[in-house]
């Protein structure tokens, strides 16, 4: 089974979304920069190496709209052990994958997606873990 293991939401302003997410959540928010996309990582539960440590917890990131990039939604990220096959079950069952995987360094393999439904979901092949676990 491949899980939920992350969330984005797009924004217009970050310092204003930054602002509300703190102050309405208490959400910990870190801008990566524009050579990173300008994603701004929330962290939502408490983590070890990045990751929450309490079971069925996510965190998640905020990306910026851009009238150019499709389906500009609040939507999840799953993980899957290899893109490529993910990708190819995707489009067999009927869903649109949107581009091409993109690597996103210290993090893995991610490409969106549409499902039947006209919902945009992500995918994640993480890269492995490092350490003790």
């Amino acid at each position: 089974m491949n899980p939920v293991v992350h969330f984005e939401m797009p924004y217009l302003d970050p310092t204003r979304m930054s602002r509300f997410y703190q102050q309405a959540f208490g959400w910990q928010t870190q801008a990566l920069g524009e050579e990173m996309g300008n994603y701004v990582v929330v962290t939502t539960a408490e983590t070890s190496d990045g990751r929450p440590t309490t079971p069925g917890t996510i965190n998640g990131g905020f990306f910026p709209k851009k009238p150019d990039w499709p389906a500009l939604h609040p939507s999840v990220v799953i993980a899957v052990d290899d893109i490529s096959k993910a990708i190819a079950l995707v489009q067999q069952s009927g869903g649109t994958v949107l581009g091409e995987p993109l690597e996103i360094p210290g993090v893995g393999k991610y490409v969106s997606f549409t499902d039947t439904e006209g919902n945009r979901a992500s995918m994640l092949q993480p890269l492995p873990r490092t350490g003790a676990a």
